[in-house]
């Protein structure tokens, strides 16, 4: 263990600071932060806004200390006598030798585990498709009677019914009383909403309750008064509480409303403006039919303009015959006149574009002499140029130099021998000659001399 005294700890007497300061971080380790319950007395709430206070039950107490820093989001304000649950830190103040606990949350008793049975049954039901949006119904656009679930003798029925006379007088009001608190409000909740259903003669139900207490509230958290909700014949707006109050009924219900107040105002529209709504319809209806009278007047005014006397008709059917005649004699008249022009223009241009055959047969005529000398000419130019080539053929034969005394010698291979070194001694050569050909030994082969 460690001290912060080290004198005392070198010579093994402790101070009291030490004590106490032991002491407290033991009672901090030895219990975490824990819920405990018990009732509030000699509460006090000091001028920094940190809150003192004592915890006891019927055996025991303990002091306790909750700090500015976490009282601020405690929700309220203990009073003398409330049972309350902290969530604190057991330890020791150190100046004083008293222990204590810090306290970091403090809620009303039974709070805890009436939240946790409200969490499951909204799940449960949720899961259950009780909540669906899809299942909510539609408030009547026209209410003519409004049911009231609450009690006679509650303030928010005295509310409901001042709203309702002031917005909507003409509006008929049925009461079935029940019980909105206590153990038996839930059966009788249910079975008023089950009434109220069953006799069908409202247009939409309301389910009201003034605020308080979850545990004053604790009836609209029932699942059967839940299941009679979602099953009424009419729809069915929850006005429980006050705005941050929510319970199992607001959800099963169709439309949710801040306060029962606030309910009476979204079941009913105003009498002021249903009567302005008529007024602008009427307004609007009377517009419309004056609009028609004026289109219908426009309409027979161009009637009557358009209706002429027997005699006028005749008049205008005799005209038209009249420019009908004449565009049909001008239709007739047209094409023939164009006819005409067109056939006209054709025959020149088959006058102009006649053939002369006396004149074509001179041409024809001129035109054969000029081919047939032009043929001859080309005759006679080609029949030299082939004696010429002729010629030049003649004098490039063969034979015609071996006619002059020249021969051809060629090797065994049948090679044209052109030199000397193509020879080999004791070889034979062919030897052409003018008149013939003769094969010739090659004794020896001299080489030429320059």
């Amino acid at each position: 263990m460690t001290y912060p005294d080290h004198q005392a700890a070198a010579s093994g007497v402790l101070t009291v600071s030490a004590l106490n300061q032991a002491v407290g971080r033991m009672l901090e380790r030895s219990f975490p932060l824990t819920w405990i319950s018990g009732e509030i007395s000699n509460f006090t709430r000091a001028s920094s806004g940190h809150w003192y206070f004592t915890l006891k039950d019927d055996a025991a107490q303990v002091r306790a200390v909750m700090f500015r820093g976490r009282a601020q989001y405690a929700g309220f304000v203990p009073r003398e006598g409330d049972k309350v649950e902290v969530r604190a830190l057991v330890t020791l103040y150190a100046p004083r030798g008293d222990y204590q606990i810090n306290v970091e949350a403090i809620r009303r008793a039974g709070v805890g585990q009436l939240f946790e049975a409200f969490q499951r049954l909204k799940e449960k039901l949720g899961a259950a498709g009780l909540f669906d949006q899809e299942r909510k119904r539609a408030l009547p656009m026209f209410a003519r009677t409004i049911g009231i679930v609450t009690s006679p003798q509650a303030a928010a029925l005295r509310d409901v019914l001042t709203a309702l006379a002031r917005r909507a007088p003409h509006v008929s009001v049925i009461v079935y009383p029940t019980l909105v608190q206590g153990q038996l409000a839930a059966e009788q909740i249910t079975a008023a909403i089950e009434s109220a259903s069953r006799r069908a003669e409202c247009d939409v139900l309301l389910v009201c309750r003034g605020g308080g207490s979850i545990e004053d509230l604790w009836c609209f958290n029932d699942e059967a008064v839940a299941y009679a909700i979602a099953n009424c014949a009419m729809p069915v707006i929850a006005g429980i509480g006050h705005e941050t109050d929510f319970t199992i009924a607001d959800f099963a219900a169709d439309l949710r409303a801040a306060t029962p107040t606030a309910a009476a105002e979204l079941a009913a529209t105003p009498r002021a403006d249903w009567l302005a709504s008529l007024r602008a319809d009427a307004t609007d209806l009377q517009r419309a039919m004056r609009r028609r009278l004026n289109d219908a007047q426009q309409t027979l005014d161009g009637q009557a303009r358009r209706l002429l006397s027997p005699a006028a008709q005749i008049s205008q059917q005799r005209d038209r015959l009249r420019t009908h005649a004449m565009a049909l004699t001008h239709a007739n008249r047209a094409p023939l006149r164009q006819s005409r022009v067109a056939f006209d223009k054709w025959q020149a241009r088959w006058s102009a574009c006649r053939p002369d055959p006396a004149g074509l047969r001179g041409q024809l005529a001129a035109i054969g002499r000029r081919a047939l000398l032009a043929n001859r000419r080309q005759l006679e130019q080609r029949r030299d140029s082939l004696h010429a080539l002729a010629a030049q053929l003649e004098l490039l034969n063969p034979q015609r130099t071996l006619e002059r005394g020249y021969a051809i010698v060629t090797d065994q291979r049948g090679a044209i021998v052109r030199a000397p070194g193509q020879l080999q001694p004791h070889t034979t050569v062919s030897v052409r000659l003018a008149e013939g050909r003769a094969d010739l030994g090659i004794a020896s082969v001299q080489p030429a001399l320059d």
